[in-house]
């Protein structure tokens, strides 16, 4: 499976600066691959690594409320996420919780690795199984059982 990777980070206004803090820690592995973030999330990652004088390519979709969850949602449906990151408010209530539980679910759906916090997140990134060139991951198999 050793290839560039298409990571989605995704964080609520009162994790941004954990994700953003979690991002720079991951720099040398998030530089390798293709990052997409949902718009705010993404410009804040983007500017950190800027003033920084580090390189990241990312791609920056819509402000979650405004959309940016389900463009992200879309793309893993589309089979062009590999790993989601998603720094969660458990805390507040989010106007947009469907398009939230979208993401999460098309995730678990399309077997996307998806991390809502940032022990999770770095146990993923880590994964000697992204260098395993023999390594596909299977496909969920969705079978009704007679009791």
């Amino acid at each position: 499976m050793k290839r560039k990777l298409t990571i989605a980070l995704v964080a609520h206004d009162q994790r941004k600066a954990d994700m953003v803090e979690w991002a720079l820690f991951n720099a040398p592995m998030l530089s390798q691959h293709n990052i997409v973030g949902t718009g705010t999330t993404g410009n804040l990652i983007k500017k950190a690594f800027e003033e920084r004088g580090l390189n990241l390519n990312i791609r920056c979709m819509h402000s979650g409320p405004l959309g940016g969850d389900a463009e992200i949602a879309a793309m893993v449906v589309r089979h062009e996420i590999d790993l989601a990151v998603f720094l969660i408010d458990d805390l507040n209530p989010q106007p947009h919780e469907a398009d939230i539980q979208m993401l999460l679910r098309q995730c678990r759906i399309h077997n996307v690795p998806i991390a809502c916090n940032r022990y999770s997140a770095d146990l993923m990134i880590t994964s000697t199984l992204w260098d395993d060139e023999t390594y596909v991951p299977q496909e969920p198999k969705y079978v009704h059982f007679e009791r």
